[in-house]
């Protein structure tokens, strides 16, 4: 029941957003001054242009998890409208094309799965434990089968 009414919230976020990760956890220090490791963003997607300055999530092939840093650069080509991204974490040295697939210089729309609109401090801390150590995410499932189990009703 509590796995049902989680995705039945997150489905929710993903309709009121557009974007298909609403809410995203800062995972690294890439962020970092104005993001720490685990805070919580929220993302919104809308046809409003992309402008330099904005914090974005991305998905890039191969890679499961979005990446959240901020755009350094827009190119619009004049003749179709389509938007090539560039991204750089703030806290790094260098612009995210290594992070892109190979050979990739830039993001394109379809690459670009949310805009941050808010976000919550320290928040998603919770997540970060249970990704890095898995034995606790086994200790909690095992939890909740017992409450499960042992509840009357």
């Amino acid at each position: 029941m509590v796995v049902t009414v989680a995705l039945m919230i997150w489905k929710g976020l993903m309709c009121i957003t557009g974007s298909e990760a609403p809410i995203v956890v800062v995972l690294s220090g890439s962020m970092e001054p104005g993001f720490k490791r685990g805070d919580i963003l929220f993302m919104h997607l809308s046809k409003d242009p992309i402008r330099v300055g904005e914090i974005v999530s991305f998905k890039i092939e191969g890679r499961a998890i979005p990446i959240v840093h901020r755009v350094i650069k827009v190119h619009e080509h004049q003749n179709t409208g389509e938007l090539d991204v560039l991204t750089k974490g703030d806290n790094n040295y260098a612009d995210d094309t290594v992070l892109y697939t190979r050979g990739q210089k830039w993001l394109k729309q379809h690459h670009i799965t949310g805009r941050a609109f808010g976000f919550l401090p320290y928040v998603g801390w919770g997540t970060i434990l249970i990704t890095e150590n898995p034995i606790i995410k086994y200790i909690l499932i095992g939890a909740m089968g017992l409450l499960v189990i042992t509840s009357k009703g």
